[in-house]
């Protein structure tokens, strides 16, 4: 159940709760003054009814009634007192209203029908149900239109905080009035200034080792194609390159972090040749399927990126064979491995966290790149487990065209 829904079952609740309470103290205070009116015109009436018996004339008063209430009797006869009593006949019929004293040795009675006061009553009844219902209905109204208000304004910081979660650090909630919903406002756009300027520190941090890394890595480059050959040049070497990929690895991940930097060079390309191409810069036996080509606006270096380094995360975390499959724009890379950790279908890559379940393979800046270079193409890049094992990600490069949604291969 919804904020909104909450909020106007609340009001219309409360509003039902009023009514009911104002309805039920009308109807006692009606009652009662009808109950006091008709006793004092009945016991008007009975004392002209004594007045007339002790003067022998016939006012129609009743004299000794046999049908007296017990309760009126037993009053007026241990007391000499005048005394009204209502009395419920029961059934459908109407009550009665009896007013008695004693005359002497004799009880003098009039009585008149309460149907009117009844009837009033009931139509009271019926006036206060219809107004309780229509403030219950008013209730509900403006509860779901106060909710709503407060509903849209909720939900409003709550989308510009995912779409910063998302990685749209310059958006902000625009907060109007005081209120709390304000307050909530006003901290999500703290917390997303906060976030961007540590992103922004940690991304110059980033590439200022990068790039202090860069000449001395040059200089063993140059060294070691100065090392006699050998097993040690060779591992010297391999080491080197790795060191080399590394840093290249962070200032690549470093551009892609600043908005705008990273512009893409469109060209029209067949999906089928960027597969090849980009099986052909990663090296190594891929089998490529071609299913359906289809032609392609995209930045083709960009693409070779992004594939190759699916294709090296499949080699090194995943498990022979390694395919490479196109289905029009979207292009799936499948490995027969353990398949992606939960934390990665869950939250997507991360830099400096590895997608391998074993420790020290890797930092996770490939998959890092990936993001980055599809978020300069608009293409769109998904992951999953398929049910008969292994890894598969998909690389849609066109998907607002309504590609091929991710299949295992």
């Amino acid at each position: 159940m919804g904020l909104r829904t909450k909020t106007a079952l609340v009001i219309a609740g409360t509003a039902a709760i009023v009514a009911t309470l104002i309805g039920l103290l009308v109807h006692q205070l009606t009652s009662a003054d009808q109950r006091r009116s008709a006793a004092h015109v009945v016991d008007a009436r009975l004392v002209e009814a004594v007045g007339a018996y002790a003067s022998g004339i016939d006012s129609g008063a009743l004299v000794n009634p046999p049908d007296l209430p017990a309760a009126l009797r037993r009053t007026v006869t241990d007391r000499p007192v005048r005394a009204t009593c209502l009395q419920s006949t029961g059934g459908s019929g109407a009550p009665v209203l009896w007013a008695a004293t004693r005359s002497g040795r004799d009880i003098v009675a009039v009585r008149r029908s309460y149907a009117p006061q009844v009837r009033a009553l009931a139509d009271l009844d019926r006036v206060l149900l219809g107004s309780g219902a229509s403030v219950t209905a008013l209730g509900c109204v403006l509860g779901v239109a106060a909710a709503a208000g407060a509903g849209r304004r909720i939900t409003a910081s709550a989308d510009t905080a995912q779409r910063i979660a998302d990685g749209d650090l310059t958006d902000r909630v625009r907060p109007r009035g005081k209120d709390e919903i304000a307050r909530l406002g006003a901290a999500v756009n703290t917390m997303a200034d906060a976030l961007s300027a540590r992103l922004e520190a940690e991304r110059q941090v980033t590439a200022d080792i990068a790039h202090e890394l860069r000449t001395p890595v040059a200089g063993l480059v140059t060294a070691v194609g100065l090392l006699p050959p050998g097993r040690p040049a060779e591992l010297v070497s391999g080491g080197v390159d790795t060191l080399r990929s590394l840093v290249e690895n962070v200032l690549e991940v470093a551009r892609l972090d600043v908005p705008g930097v990273e512009q893409a060079q469109h060209e029209e390309i067949r999906t089928g040749a960027l597969a090849h191409r980009a099986v052909t810069l990663a090296g190594g036996d891929v089998e490529v399927t071609v299913h359906r080509e289809a032609s392609v606006t995209t930045d083709p270096r960009r693409v070779e990126r992004i594939l190759a380094n699916l294709i090296t995360n499949a080699r090194v975390h995943g498990a022979p064979p390694v395919t490479l499959e196109v289905d029009g724009a979207a292009i799936h890379v499948r490995d027969h491995g353990p398949g992606f950790p939960a934390e990665l279908l869950t939250h997507g890559p991360q830099r400096f966290r590895t997608g391998a379940r074993e420790r020290g393979a890797g930092i996770g800046l490939g998959l890092t790149i990936v993001t980055g270079q599809a978020r300069v193409l608009h293409a769109k890049v998904t992951y999953e487990n398929p049910p008969d094992g292994g890894a598969l990600a998909v690389v849609d490069l066109a998907p607002g065209n309504g590609s091929s949604a991710p299949r295992p291969l």
